[in-house]
């Protein structure tokens, strides 16, 4: 009868059971591993028949089968090593089965001589197996930390197979299970430019504390040193704390990724990714051979700056109009297809020109581009593209007494607790609704947390028709100018929160 064990292979950040069976024959020695397996999962023979034998146990000269149920789902990576050799084990009598065996589930890649690597994607995967009802899950040694954020679940440290055949074999004795890590442990604050450092420009810090608080997009446009990178690098310090929530989300996809470090595998802080203009379409969203999260997916919860904005390609940047609307991303390839979540606030800065300086007020420097270079480098950002961004902000160059002043305006930790409070505050507006801030807002959660005067209407007749808005803009209008009002602490919006708003969308006439 074939020997039966548990583990878990990751589906995009998501994670299905698998069954891990082995069976013996009689017969010529042969080991085949059958169920959609790739290269990693097919290795497993050799790093599994030299764990055994360095481990102290017999590999058996036989026909070996080994079953990766279910059979219509991709394997990958070195995972099931462990199970692998543990079916092994109960197959030849070596071990008994143990009861602690229908309620396990196992994880690792072997060494050759037994001990346990880590693995990518720990977390999903003890998160799945919580859901699943599992009671314990064991994991390499260096991977502990990392499956002890799924605290409804005993996770148990295995430094090497002798030590795992030893712990079974003394029905549970030998090893101690991990702690579950507490989500306060990981609260840190990390250095980052102050937006007191920054001298003037007060208009564009409104708007980067608009987009911080309801998580909406924003592109600067300004003369080159005027200050657009530094403010979207000082955007970090005034961002809303992580929950419990968006911190194990965010940690899921990093884990997967490969890029969750072993002693904080909960991030304390928002990511912040910065994408350089010459990175590929697949870099940004994702796929591949082996299809991986892009920029867009690890910016998830966080930022995706985008500097020099009209240097991307063309086909670069409509890529980002699906995620910027759906706030996830389907990668589909012949193999399959897989969703990344990608609810990211995208800020982006550009020149107005190629050489910087086209229209830029309080300049001493006048534009060397034609006017048909200005307006071929401008429309490289698509009238769709332009139309998901919620906040437009001109910038001009800061002048030498503000510069050769000291320290201006107001602290990073002052505005951020204005952000703090107005993100709370759109937390419990949507407690009942599958979203946390306002940009998340669909047309019926408009209607009904947006509800706008004749007076407020009037004015927005006038901008649509002035401005060529379109219906995508008019609701940005209200759903950053209902972010304005939590700023105020307002329970309705008025009619200068919606002016404020109108203020910062981007003029077509000029773009």
């Amino acid at each position: 009868m074939p020997a039966k064990t548990y583990s878990l292979s990751t589906v995009g950040i998501d994670s299905v059971l698998v069954e891990v069976e082995v069976d013996l024959h009689n017969g010529l020695p042969q080991f085949t591993i059958v169920g959609l397996g790739d290269t990693a999962v097919q290795e497993s023979r050799e790093r599994v028949r030299s764990a055994i034998k360095n481990s102290g146990f017999t590999f058996p000269v036989k026909k070996i089968v080994v079953s990766l149920a279910p059979a219509d789902v991709r394997k990958s990576g070195p995972a099931f090593d462990l199970p692998i050799a543990l079916g092994i084990m109960l197959a030849t009598g070596q071990i008994d089965h143990s009861p602690l065996l229908e309620d396990s589930v196992f994880i690792g890649e072997l060494a050759l001589d037994g001990f346990l690597r880590h693995v990518h994607g720990i977390l999903p995967m003890a998160l799945a197996a919580q859901k699943l009802g599992k009671k314990r899950i064991f994991v390499p040694e260096g991977s502990a930390k990392e499956a002890s954020l799924a605290d409804k679940v005993d996770v148990y440290p295995v430094k090497n197979l002798r030590q795992l055949i030893d712990f079974l074999v003394a029905n549970g004795e030998g090893i101690d299970s991990v702690q579950p890590l507490h989500f306060h442990e990981y609260m840190e604050e990390n250095p980052v430019t102050d937006f007191s450092s920054v001298r003037g420009q007060e208009q564009c810090k409104r708007a980067l504390e608009i987009a911080a608080a309801g998580s909406h997009n924003i592109l600067m446009n300004g003369a080159p040193g005027a200050g657009k990178t530094l403010l979207a690098r000082a955007f970090r310090g005034i961002l809303p704390r992580l929950n419990r929530e968006e911190a194990l989300e965010v940690a899921q996809i990093y884990s997967i990724t490969g890029l969750l470090p072993a002693d904080k595998p909960l991030p304390a802080n928002r990511p912040f990714r910065i994408v350089h203009h010459t990175g590929s379409a697949v870099s940004l969203v994702g796929g591949g051979t082996k299809i991986k999260p892009g920029e867009v997916s690890l910016a998830h919860r966080g930022v995706l700056f985008l500097d020099e904005f009209p240097e991307f390609p063309a086909h670069v940047l409509e890529v980002l109009r699906q995620p910027l609307e759906d706030r996830e991303i389907t990668i589909s390839r012949a193999q399959g297809s897989l969703r990344f979540p990608a609810h990211f606030t995208l800020v982006a800065a550009m020149n107005p020109c190629p050489c910087g300086y086209y229209n830029v007020p309080e300049s001493d420097r006048e534009c060397t581009c034609s006017p048909g270079l200005v307006t071929k480098y401008q429309k490289k950002i698509s009238g769709p593209l332009l139309d998901r961004i919620d906040l437009y902000v001109d910038i001009s160059p800061v002048q030498f007494k503000k510069l050769a002043g000291g320290k201006t305006g107001e602290s990073s930790c002052d505005i951020q607790k204005r952000v703090q409070s107005a993100r709370d505050r759109q937390e419990k507006r949507f407690r009942d609704d599958i979203m946390t801030t306002n940009a998340e807002m669909g047309v019926d959660e408009i209607e009904k947390f947006c509800p706008i005067s004749e007076e407020i209407q009037a004015l927005l007749s006038d901008a649509m028709r002035q401005y060529k808005l379109s219906g995508r803009a008019f609701h940005r209008i209200l759903k950053v100018a209902r972010t304005i009002a939590d700023l105020s602490d307002a329970d309705q919006m008025n009619i200068a929160h919606v002016a404020e708003a109108l203020q910062y969308r981007p003029k077509f006439s000029e773009v």
